[in-house]
C-alpha cells in the first residue's frame, strides 16, 4: 500500500497557517462537476458532511475550480452572492451598503471576470453611491442583485478549458439555479427570518420558499422557487471629495499679506470637509422555475427561468464646507490651523465661510430575466450531444436621481482630522448655519439614468468516447451581445436654483446623529418639489438626453466560437495521469454609437471593429501516490475592452494644419494574457485537504489613454467625420491637405504596457475528528492567497509616471471558518480579510494614489435542529462594524470617505419535508 500523507505534518502546517494576524473566513472550497456526465449531488446532511462532498467534487475535476453547494450557501450567513463566494481562496469582494456588490479573483477585478448563470453568460448591474463608483456600466457583474437561497452551486473556474467560453483574464464563475432531478422526488422547504441592525429603526423580513416533485416514474419533474427581503440600513460617516492644494485662502488672521498665507496655500486641504447620513431602503425578489424531462435514459431536457427584481430607494445629506471654489475660499479668513509631516492641513478654522446643505434622493431598481433550454441526449455509448439555447436581460433603471443644495455664507466653519479624529472628524459649524434665515438654493439637479444589458445564446457540443481512457469533445457556440445606456439633465442645474425657494418654509430639520451639533438644517425636498413643481419636464426642470450627450451610448456584439479538446485518463508507469487538451477559435464583431463632436457640432456616429483569437488550453494532474494531487495548467485568455472605452465618443475637429481626434476607441483591442498554473494537493482519510496553488499570469497590456498619430481610415470611425471636420476647417481633399488619408493626431483609449501577476494561494480543511472526545465535533476551513501584480502607468505620450499594483488587486486575502457540529446543534463563526487596494493608480488633485483600506468582516451562525424537519436559526453579521475607509496619497493617508453600516441580527426557522 501506498503511504498516506501524515497526520502530524498537516498539523504543524496548520499551526503556522493559524499564526498570521487575520485569517479570514472561507466557506466550502469545493468543486463543480468537471463535465455534464457527473452525477449531481444534492446535500442534506451535515455542513460537515457537504463540505466531505465537495471535496471529492474538487478532487475529480482537471481544473482549478471551487464550489459552495447548497447546503454550504444556505449554511454561511450571507446577505448575497458575493458574500458567499468571498469564502473562496482567491475572491475578494467590494461591498455597496453594507453588503457585497462585486468580485475580484486573484487581483483581477470584476471586469475581468465573468459570469454565466444556468450555463449562459451574463451581466446584471444595479447603482450605488458616488463613493463606490456609482452605477455599473461596465462587464463587471453586480451579485448584490441576487439573493443566495435562489442557487444549488456556485462554481469559480479560474484555470482556463476550451470548452469554457471565452472572456476572463481572472476566472469564470458559473452560478446554477436548483431543478428538480435534483433532488428525490417531492421536496418542500421554506425559511423565515427576522433581521434587526443596530444603527437602523425597524425590522428586516427576508423568506424563501421552494417546492419540487417528480412525476411519471421520476420521467417529468418540476421545480419552484421564491425568495423575498427587505433591508434598511443606515450608512454614516465623513468624506471630504478628495484633497487638494489650490483653491488659495486670501487671509491669516485678519492679514492678507501674513507669511504664514504661502504655507498654508502650499498644503493640501480637504476640498469638500463634510459629514455623510445615508438612510438605503432595499427590497429584493427572487423567482426560479424548472422543468425537467426525461424521455429516455438517453435523454433529457431542461427548461430553467429565472426573474430577480432590487428595488431600492436612498437618501443622501450632507452638511459640508466649501474649499473647493477660488471664489470662495479667496474671501475666508484662516484663524488657525496645523500642518503634518505630509504636507497635510489636518486641522483649519475659517471666517466667512461658505457652507452648504445638500439633500439627495434616488430610486433605483434592477430586474434580471433569464430563459434557458438544454438538452443532452447520448447518440450511442460512445457519442453524446448536449444542446444550449437562452436569452437574458438585465435593466438598470434610476429615473429619479434628484438633489437641492442650498448655502449659507459669511458664516464660521473648522475641522479637524488629526490623529483619532480622521477616522471620527470633528467639523464645527457656525451658529449661524443653524438659524434658518439667510439661507439661499445653490443647485437643483435632475440626473435620471438607465442602462439594459441582453445576450442571446445558442451553443452545440459533441462529445466521442475514442477508447477507455481518452474521449474527443468538440462544439459551436453563438452569441449576441446589446448594451445601451442612458443619462439625463436639466440645462442649468445652477440656474434652477433662481427656481425654488429655500426661505424657511422650505427648510426642515434633520437628525443625522453626527458631529456635536447632528440637528441640520437641509432643503425640504418634497416640499419644493411640490410647490415648484420640479418633476413637471418643463421650463427651467426640462429634462432631456441632449443635456449630457456623452453619457448616452450603446454597443452590440456577435461572437461566433468553435473548440476541439481531448479529454484522458491514464498511466504513466505507477503514476495516473488525466487531464484536457484543447483549442478555441473565437470571431468577435462588434459595433459601438455614440455622440461625437465633429467640426464643434454633435453627430451620432456608429464605428464598427472585428477581430479574432485562438486560444490554446492545458490541464494536466498528475497522483504520483494515493491522495496526492499535483496540477499543471496553461492557457492563453483574453477580455474585452470596458464597454466606455469603445464607445466612439469623440471630438474631430481640424486647426490650421493640425488634425486631432480625441475621446473613446471602437478599435481597442482586448487585453491578452498567459496564464501558468501548478497546484499541490494533499488529501486526508479523516475528510481534510491541505493545498498549494501557484500561479502568474503574463498581461499583454492595459487600456491607457495615449497619443498616437495614424490615418483616420485607421481609426474605425466613419469617414464622413473626416470629411465634415475638414469642411468646418481648411476645407476637404488633397487640396487642403485634410482628407481621411493623412495623419491625424489622436489621443485615445489605446493598449499600453502591461505586466506580469503572480502569487500563491493555501487552503486547509480538516474536521477535528483525529483529537479527543469533544473537540472531535469541531473542523477549521482557512486559506490565504497573495498576489502581486504591477504595471506601468504612463501618460499621453507614452511615457512611464509610475510603476504600481493593479487596479482593485489586494496583496493579502485571508478567510476562515471555525465550526461545530453535534446532534442537533450547530455553530460557525467566519472571517474574511482583504488587504488595501489601489481605486485610482495615479491620483488627482496632486495625490500619488487612491485606495481602500483593509477590512476584516466577521460573520457567525448558530442553528439549533428541533426535529427532522424543524431547525431554528440565529445569525450576526458584521460582528466588529466594519468600515468602507477609503483614502488619497499613500503618504498622507488623507480621509477620502470612512463610512459605517452597523451589524446585523437575523432570528429565523426553517422547515423542510
Amino acid at each position: 500500500m501506498k503511504p498516506k500523507f501524515q497526520r502530524k505534518k498537516l498539523i504543524t502546517c496548520l499551526c503556522l497557517l493559524s499564526g498570521y494576524q487575520y485569517l479570514g473566513l472561507p466557506a466550502a472550497f469545493a468543486q463543480e462537476e468537471t463535465d455534464d456526465s457527473l452525477e449531481v449531488i444534492e446535500v442534506t446532511g451535515s455542513f460537515r458532511d457537504s463540505l466531505n462532498k465537495a471535496l471529492v467534487d474538487k478532487r475529480t475535476a482537471t481544473g482549478a475550480v471551487d464550489t459552495i453547494l447548497a447546503e454550504d450557501i444556505a449554511d454561511f450567513p450571507d446577505l448575497n452572492l458575493a458574500e458567499s463566494l468571498q469564502r473562496i481562496p482567491g475572491v475578494a469582494i467590494s461591498r455597496a451598503a453594507g453588503e457585497g456588490r462585486q468580485i475580484s479573483v486573484r487581483g483581477l477585478g470584476p471586469d475581468f471576470t465573468r459570469v454565466r448563470i444556468n450555463g449562459m453568460e451574463a451581466i446584471a448591474t444595479s447603482g450605488g453611491t458616488d463613493a463606490i463608483g456609482g452605477a455599473n456600466r461596465g462587464r463587471g457583474f453586480d451579485f448584490n442583485t441576487f439573493s443566495s437561497d435562489l442557487f444549488s452551486s456556485l462554481t469559480v473556474r479560474k484555470t482556463a478549458s476550451a470548452d469554457v467560453e471565452e472572456g476572463s483574464l481572472g476566472a469564470t464563475v458559473d452560478l446554477k439555479a436548483a431543478q428538480p432531478f435534483n433532488y428525490d422526488g417531492f421536496t418542500l422547504a421554506a425559511s423565515g427570518q427576522l433581521g434587526y441592525n443596530d444603527m437602523a429603526s425597524g425590522t428586516d423580513p427576508k423568506a424563501s420558499f421552494l417546492i419540487s416533485n417528480t412525476f411519471a416514474d421520476g420521467k417529468f419533474g418540476a421545480l419552484f422557487s421564491l425568495s423575498y427581503s427587505e433591508r434598511n440600513i443606515d450608512d454614516n460617516g465623513a468624506s471630504t471629495v478628495r484633497w487638494d492644494n489650490s483653491n488659495d485662502f486670501g487671509n491669516y488672521q485678519g492679514n492678507a499679506d501674513a507669511a504664514e498665507l504661502a504655507e498654508i496655500n502650499e498644503a493640501f486641504r480637504p476640498r469638500l470637509p463634510r459629514y455623510d447620513s445615508y438612510q438605503h431602503e432595499m427590497k429584493r425578489l427572487g423567482m426560479s422555475a424548472s422543468f425537467q424531462a426525461r424521455p429516455s435514459d438517453d435523454t433529457e431536457i431542461s427548461l430553467d427561468i429565472l426573474y430577480s427584481k432590487h428595488d431600492a430607494s436612498r437618501q443622501e445629506v450632507f452638511m459640508q464646507g466649501i474649499l473647493n471654489s477660488s471664489g470662495l475660499t479667496s474671501g475666508m479668513n484662516v484663524t488657525s490651523y496645523e500642518i503634518d509631516g505630509t504636507n497635510t492641513m489636518t486641522q483649519g478654522a475659517f471666517e466667512n465661510a461658505t457652507v452648504r446643505s445638500e439633500n439627495r434622493y434616488d430610486e433605483l431598481s434592477t430586474e434580471f430575466t433569464q430563459y434557458t433550454l438544454s438538452l443532452e441526449h447520448a447518440l450511442s455509448d460512445t457519442l453524446r450531444l448536449d444542446g444550449l439555447v437562452g436569452t437574458a436581460k438585465s435593466e438598470f433603471d434610476n429615473p429619479i436621481q434628484t438633489t437641492i443644495v442650498m448655502e449659507k455664507r459669511g458664516v464660521d466653519f473648522s475641522y479637524d482630522y488629526r490623529g483619532g479624529k480622521r477616522q471620527d472628524p470633528e467639523l464645527i459649524f457656525g451658529s449661524g448655519v443653524y438659524d434658518a434665515d439667510g439661507w439661499s438654493p445653490n443647485s437643483v439637479r435632475l440626473r435620471p439614468l438607465g442602462a439594459q444589458n441582453t445576450f442571446d445564446t445558442a451553443e452545440l457540443n459533441l462529445e466521442y468516447d475514442l477508447n477507455d481512457s481518452i474521449m474527443l469533445k468538440s462544439g459551436i457556440h453563438y452569441k449576441k451581445f446589446e448594451f445601451e445606456t442612458f443619462g439625463a439633465r436639466i440645462a442649468s442645474e445652477g440656474g434652477a436654483a433662481s427656481a425654488i425657494s429655500t426661505s424657511s418654509e422650505f427648510i426642515m430639520s434633520y437628525d443625522s446623529g453626527l458631529g456635536v451639533d447632528p440637528v441640520w438644517l437641509i432643503p425640504d425636498r418634497d416640499a419644493i418639489a411640490d410647490t415648484f413643481n420640479i418633476y413637471s419636464n418643463t421650463g427651467t426642470f426640462a429634462v432631456s438626453t441632449e443635456n449630457r450627450l456623452t453619457e448616452n451610448y450603446s454597443s452590440g456584439e456577435e461572437t461566433q466560437g468553435a473548440y476541439v479538446q481531448m479529454v484522458f485518463n491514464t498511466e504513466l508507469g505507477d503514476t495516473i495521469v488525466r487531464g484536457d487538451v484543447g483549442v478555441r477559435y473565437v470571431n468577435t464583431d462588434q459595433t459601438s454609437t455614440a455622440w461625437a463632436t465633429i467640426g464643434g457640432d454633435p453627430e451620432l456616429i456608429t464605428a464598427d471593429h472585428s477581430y479574432s483569437e485562438t486560444l490554446p488550453s492545458m490541464n494536466l494532474v498528475f497522483e504520483p501516490k494515493d491522495d496526492v494531487l499535483i496540477r499543471v495548467g496553461y492557457a492563453e485568455v483574453m477580455a474585452r475592452a470596458g464597454l466606455a472605452s469603445i464607445r466612439p465618443n469623440v471630438s474631430v475637429s481640424v486647426s490650421g494644419g493640425a488634425r486631432s481626434i480625441s475621446g473613446g476607441n471602437p478599435t481597442l483591442e482586448p487585453t491578452r494574457a498567459k496564464t501558468y498554473d501548478l497546484g499541490l494537493e494533499l488529501y486526508f482519510e479523516n475528510d481534510g485537504l491541505l493545498g498549494l496553488a501557484v500561479f502568474r499570469k503574463d498581461v499583454e497590456s492595459q487600456v491607457q489613454n495615449l497619443r498616437e498619430t495614424k490615418a483616420f481610415t485607421e481609426t474605425g470611425l466613419p469617414i464622413q467625420a473626416a470629411i465634415d471636420a475638414c469642411n468646418a476647417g481648411p476645407g476637404y481633399g488633397a487640396e487642403f491637405g485634410c482628407d481621411e488619408n493623412v495623419n491625424w493626431d489622436t489621443t485615445t483609449p489605446l493598449n499600453g504596457p502591461g505586466g506580469d501577476l503572480y502569487g500563491f494561494e493555501i487552503s486547509y480543511q480538516t474536521p477535528f475528528s483525529f483529537l479527543p472526545e469533544f473537540w472531535q465535533d469541531f473542523g477549521i476551513i482557512a486559506n490565504y492567497t497573495y498576489v502581486k501584480g504591477q504595471l506601468d502607468y504612463v501618460n499621453t505620450s507614452g511615457e512611464v509616471l509610475a510603476t504600481r499594483n493593479l487596479q482593485g488587486l489586494s496583496e493579502n486575502a485571508r478567510s476562515a471558518t471555525l465550526y461545530y457540529e453535534k446532534d442537533a446543534f450547530a455553530a460557525r463563526i467566519s472571517m474574511a480579510y482583504r488587504s488595501e487596494y489601489l481605486t485610482n493608480a495615479l491620483g488627482r488633485n496632486g495625490n500619488d494614489m487612491e485606495g481602500t483600506n483593509p477590512t476584516t468582516n466577521v460573520d457567525a451562525s448558530v442553528t439549533y435542529k428541533l426535529n427532522e424537519h424543524v431547525q431554528f436559526t440565529l445569525e450576526a453579521l458584521n460582528l466588529t462594524d466594519e468600515v468602507d475607509d477609503q483614502w488619497v496619497d499613500s503618504n498622507g493617508n488623507r480621509l477620502s470617505y470612512y463610512h459605517s453600516t452597523g451589524r446585523q441580527y437575523y432570528l429565523g426557522a426553517k422547515y423542510k419535508f
